[in-house]
Protein backbone atom coordinates (compact mmCIF):
# COMPACT_ATOMS: atom_id res chain seq x y z
CA UNK A 1 0.00 0.00 0.00
CA UNK A 2 1.35 3.04 -0.61
CA UNK A 3 1.92 6.14 1.18
CA UNK A 4 2.50 10.03 0.69
CA UNK A 5 5.87 10.17 0.65
CA UNK A 6 7.02 12.61 4.07
CA UNK A 7 9.46 15.32 4.68
CA UNK A 8 11.88 12.38 6.42
CA UNK A 9 12.36 11.21 2.41
CA UNK A 10 13.47 14.37 1.63
CA UNK A 11 16.04 15.03 4.27
CA UNK A 12 17.05 11.22 3.95
CA UNK A 13 17.83 12.96 0.14
CA UNK A 14 19.59 15.65 1.79
CA UNK A 15 21.62 13.56 4.13
CA UNK A 16 22.84 11.02 1.13
CA UNK A 17 24.44 13.65 -0.77
CA UNK A 18 28.75 13.45 -0.11
CA UNK A 19 27.91 10.39 2.21
CA UNK A 20 29.88 6.96 1.74
CA UNK A 21 26.95 4.22 2.07
CA UNK A 22 26.75 0.40 1.50
CA UNK A 23 23.21 -1.03 0.00
CA UNK A 24 22.56 -4.44 1.37
CA UNK A 25 19.29 -6.34 -0.07
CA UNK A 26 16.97 -8.57 1.42
CA UNK A 27 15.09 -11.74 0.42
CA UNK A 28 11.02 -11.27 -0.16
CA UNK A 29 9.53 -10.83 3.68
CA UNK A 30 12.80 -11.92 5.09
CA UNK A 31 15.04 -9.83 7.72
CA UNK A 32 17.61 -12.33 7.28
CA UNK A 33 21.12 -11.83 5.74
CA UNK A 34 21.41 -13.72 2.27
CA UNK A 35 24.38 -14.90 1.16
CA UNK A 36 24.72 -11.66 -1.47
CA UNK A 37 24.23 -9.05 1.39
CA UNK A 38 27.07 -10.98 3.67
CA UNK A 39 29.51 -11.06 1.01
CA UNK A 40 28.60 -7.46 0.69
CA UNK A 41 29.55 -6.70 3.87
CA UNK A 42 33.03 -9.09 3.93
CA UNK A 43 33.96 -7.27 0.74
CA UNK A 44 33.58 -4.08 2.14
CA UNK A 45 35.27 -4.97 5.52
CA UNK A 46 38.94 -6.93 3.53
CA UNK A 47 39.33 -3.11 2.14
CA UNK A 48 41.40 -2.65 5.34
CA UNK A 49 40.64 1.03 6.10
CA UNK A 50 38.88 1.68 9.13
CA UNK A 51 35.43 2.96 9.16
CA UNK A 52 32.78 4.39 11.49
CA UNK A 53 28.99 3.61 10.60
CA UNK A 54 26.97 6.46 11.98
CA UNK A 55 23.67 5.94 10.26
CA UNK A 56 21.40 2.78 9.52
CA UNK A 57 18.09 3.31 7.40
CA UNK A 58 15.58 0.15 6.61
CA UNK A 59 13.25 0.07 3.07
CA UNK A 60 10.81 -2.10 2.27
CA UNK A 61 8.22 -2.58 -0.66
CA UNK A 62 5.24 -1.78 -1.04
CA UNK A 63 3.65 -5.80 -0.78
CA UNK A 64 2.04 -5.95 3.05
CA UNK A 65 0.45 -3.63 5.50
CA UNK A 66 2.14 -0.21 6.58
CA UNK A 67 2.74 -1.55 10.21
CA UNK A 68 3.59 -4.61 9.03
CA UNK A 69 6.20 -2.74 6.66
CA UNK A 70 7.82 -0.41 9.29
CA UNK A 71 8.64 -3.55 11.35
CA UNK A 72 10.00 -5.46 9.20
CA UNK A 73 12.34 -2.61 8.18
CA UNK A 74 13.91 -1.75 11.28
CA UNK A 75 14.02 -5.84 12.25
CA UNK A 76 16.33 -5.51 8.88
CA UNK A 77 18.23 -2.92 10.44
CA UNK A 78 18.71 -4.37 13.35
CA UNK A 79 20.01 -7.63 12.03
CA UNK A 80 22.94 -5.64 10.34
CA UNK A 81 23.47 -3.70 13.58
CA UNK A 82 23.99 -7.16 15.68
CA UNK A 83 26.27 -8.29 12.55
CA UNK A 84 28.36 -5.05 13.15
CA UNK A 85 28.79 -5.60 16.83
CA UNK A 86 29.82 -9.21 16.46
CA UNK A 87 32.50 -8.09 13.66
CA UNK A 88 33.58 -5.14 16.27
CA UNK A 89 33.36 -2.43 13.68
CA UNK A 90 32.90 1.02 15.39
CA UNK A 91 29.32 2.35 15.72
CA UNK A 92 28.56 5.71 16.46
CA UNK A 93 27.79 6.13 19.93
CA UNK A 94 25.21 8.26 18.89
CA UNK A 95 23.87 6.16 15.71
CA UNK A 96 20.82 7.17 14.12
CA UNK A 97 18.76 4.62 13.26
CA UNK A 98 15.32 4.75 10.86
CA UNK A 99 12.76 2.21 9.56
CA UNK A 100 11.09 3.93 6.49
CA UNK A 101 9.29 1.14 5.77
CA UNK A 102 7.34 1.62 2.26
CA UNK A 103 7.21 5.00 2.84
CA UNK A 104 10.30 6.39 0.36
CA UNK A 105 10.11 6.54 -3.47
CA UNK A 106 9.70 3.36 -4.31
CA UNK A 107 12.65 1.72 -7.57
CA UNK A 108 10.37 0.05 -10.57
CA UNK A 109 12.73 -3.16 -9.44
CA UNK A 110 10.88 -4.15 -6.26
CA UNK A 111 14.29 -6.35 -5.27
CA UNK A 112 16.45 -2.67 -4.62
CA UNK A 113 13.15 -1.49 -2.84
CA UNK A 114 14.29 -4.36 -0.11
CA UNK A 115 17.75 -2.97 1.18
CA UNK A 116 19.38 -1.29 4.60
CA UNK A 117 21.28 1.26 3.77
CA UNK A 118 24.64 1.49 5.63
CA UNK A 119 26.19 4.92 5.79
CA UNK A 120 29.90 5.32 7.12
CA UNK A 121 33.18 7.70 7.30
CA UNK A 122 36.40 6.32 7.04
CA UNK A 123 38.61 6.90 10.05
CA UNK A 124 42.20 8.72 8.93
CA UNK A 125 44.63 7.41 12.12
CA UNK A 126 46.70 10.19 12.47
CA UNK A 127 50.28 9.77 12.39
CA UNK A 128 51.28 11.20 15.41
CA UNK A 129 49.72 8.84 17.42
CA UNK A 130 51.54 5.81 17.72
CA UNK A 131 50.21 3.91 20.49
CA UNK A 132 46.15 3.25 20.04
CA UNK A 133 44.39 4.29 23.14
CA UNK A 134 43.08 0.98 25.21
CA UNK A 135 38.78 0.14 23.81
CA UNK A 136 36.71 0.90 26.72
CA UNK A 137 36.46 -1.85 29.19
CA UNK A 138 33.45 -3.42 30.67
CA UNK A 139 30.73 -5.68 29.55
CA UNK A 140 27.82 -4.12 26.94
CA UNK A 141 24.33 -4.57 28.53
CA UNK A 142 23.60 -7.69 25.96
CA UNK A 143 26.58 -9.63 28.20
CA UNK A 144 25.38 -8.34 31.18
CA UNK A 145 21.96 -10.09 30.66
CA UNK A 146 23.43 -13.33 29.71
CA UNK A 147 25.45 -13.08 33.04
CA UNK A 148 22.32 -12.15 35.09
CA UNK A 149 20.49 -14.14 37.56
CA UNK A 150 16.85 -13.82 38.72
CA UNK A 151 16.27 -10.72 40.55
CA UNK A 152 19.55 -8.94 39.22
CA UNK A 153 18.77 -5.51 37.81
CA UNK A 154 20.92 -4.10 35.01
CA UNK A 155 20.39 -0.36 33.84
CA UNK A 156 19.67 0.52 30.21
CA UNK A 157 22.38 2.92 29.05
CA UNK A 158 21.73 6.03 26.89
CA UNK A 159 18.13 5.78 26.73
CA UNK A 160 16.56 9.47 26.75
CA UNK A 161 13.63 10.94 26.85
CA UNK A 162 11.73 14.57 25.83
CA UNK A 163 11.72 16.61 28.98
CA UNK A 164 8.54 15.76 31.17
CA UNK A 165 7.38 12.85 28.86
CA UNK A 166 7.95 9.00 27.49
CA UNK A 167 9.11 10.11 23.94
CA UNK A 168 12.32 7.86 22.86
CA UNK A 169 14.79 11.09 21.37
CA UNK A 170 16.06 9.12 18.31
CA UNK A 171 19.54 7.76 20.13
CA UNK A 172 17.94 5.91 21.93
CA UNK A 173 17.50 3.51 19.40
CA UNK A 174 20.34 1.57 19.65
CA UNK A 175 20.16 0.26 23.38
CA UNK A 176 16.40 -0.50 22.30
CA UNK A 177 17.43 -2.55 19.55
CA UNK A 178 19.90 -4.67 22.47
CA UNK A 179 17.17 -5.30 24.46
CA UNK A 180 14.61 -6.23 21.81
CA UNK A 181 18.38 -8.69 20.85
CA UNK A 182 18.35 -10.06 24.10
CA UNK A 183 14.56 -11.00 24.40
CA UNK A 184 14.70 -12.57 21.28
CA UNK A 185 17.55 -14.81 21.90
CA UNK A 186 16.53 -15.82 25.62
CA UNK A 187 13.26 -17.04 24.54
CA UNK A 188 12.50 -18.32 27.88
CA UNK A 189 13.99 -14.64 29.53
CA UNK A 190 10.82 -12.66 31.54
CA UNK A 191 11.56 -9.04 32.54
CA UNK A 192 10.13 -6.32 35.06
CA UNK A 193 10.82 -2.95 33.45
CA UNK A 194 11.34 -0.10 35.67
CA UNK A 195 10.87 3.28 35.56
CA UNK A 196 13.10 6.17 38.00
CA UNK A 197 13.19 9.93 38.01
CA UNK A 198 15.45 12.35 39.63
CA UNK A 199 14.58 15.51 41.38
CA UNK A 200 10.60 14.81 43.00
CA UNK A 201 11.00 15.76 46.22
CA UNK A 202 7.12 16.25 46.69
CA UNK A 203 6.45 13.15 44.70
CA UNK A 204 4.74 15.54 41.95
CA UNK A 205 6.03 13.60 38.93
CA UNK A 206 6.23 9.53 39.85
CA UNK A 207 3.69 8.95 36.54
CA UNK A 208 6.30 9.96 34.38
CA UNK A 209 8.23 6.70 35.29
CA UNK A 210 5.73 4.24 35.14
CA UNK A 211 5.23 5.91 31.62
CA UNK A 212 8.38 5.65 30.34
CA UNK A 213 8.86 2.00 31.74
CA UNK A 214 5.63 1.43 29.74
CA UNK A 215 7.41 2.85 26.54
CA UNK A 216 10.01 0.56 26.65
CA UNK A 217 7.09 -2.49 26.98
CA UNK A 218 5.37 -0.98 24.16
CA UNK A 219 8.75 -1.04 22.17
CA UNK A 220 9.23 -4.78 22.69
CA UNK A 221 5.30 -5.52 22.28
CA UNK A 222 5.19 -3.94 19.18
CA UNK A 223 8.30 -5.83 18.19
CA UNK A 224 6.97 -9.41 18.78
CA UNK A 225 7.92 -9.93 22.14
CA UNK A 226 5.08 -12.32 23.96
CA UNK A 227 3.41 -9.51 26.67
CA UNK A 228 3.24 -12.37 29.41
CA UNK A 229 6.74 -12.37 29.23
CA UNK A 230 7.02 -8.50 30.38
CA UNK A 231 5.91 -6.40 33.30
CA UNK A 232 6.43 -2.99 34.10
CA UNK A 233 6.66 -0.59 37.26
CA UNK A 234 7.07 2.77 37.60
CA UNK A 235 9.23 3.65 41.10
CA UNK A 236 9.12 7.47 40.75
CA UNK A 237 11.65 8.65 43.16
CA UNK A 238 10.93 6.52 45.80
CA UNK A 239 14.68 4.59 44.65
CA UNK A 240 17.37 7.60 44.00
CA UNK A 241 20.95 6.09 43.71
CA UNK A 242 21.95 9.92 45.39
CA UNK A 243 20.09 11.27 47.72
CA UNK A 244 17.45 14.13 46.84
CA UNK A 245 17.84 17.06 46.38
CA UNK A 246 20.78 15.79 43.80
CA UNK A 247 23.69 18.42 44.17
CA UNK A 248 24.42 18.30 40.59
CA UNK A 249 23.51 17.27 36.93
CA UNK A 250 25.59 13.96 37.42
CA UNK A 251 23.46 12.60 40.50
CA UNK A 252 20.18 13.94 38.48
CA UNK A 253 21.33 11.71 35.53
CA UNK A 254 21.82 9.11 37.82
CA UNK A 255 18.64 8.94 39.58
CA UNK A 256 16.54 9.67 36.46
CA UNK A 257 17.17 5.91 34.82
CA UNK A 258 15.10 2.97 33.27
CA UNK A 259 16.43 -0.45 34.76
CA UNK A 260 15.39 -3.87 33.75
CA UNK A 261 14.75 -6.49 36.35
CA UNK A 262 15.40 -10.24 35.50
CA UNK A 263 12.08 -11.86 36.54
CA UNK A 264 13.01 -15.56 34.96
CA UNK A 265 15.38 -16.77 33.03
Amino acid sequence: MKKTVNLWVILFSLVMQGQQKVELYFDFDKYDLNPQAIQTLNTWMASGKNYKVTKLFGFCDWKGTNVYNDTLALRRVNTVYRFLQKQNILVKKNIEIRGFGEDFKQSPKQEENRRVTLIYEEIIPQKIVETPLPKTVGPTFKQQMNLAKKGDIIKLEHINFLNHSAKFVPNSEPILLELLCVMEENPTLKIEIQGHICCDTENKYGYIAEARAKAVYSYLITHKIDRKRLSFKGYGATRPIYKIPERNAQEEDGNRRVEIMVVER
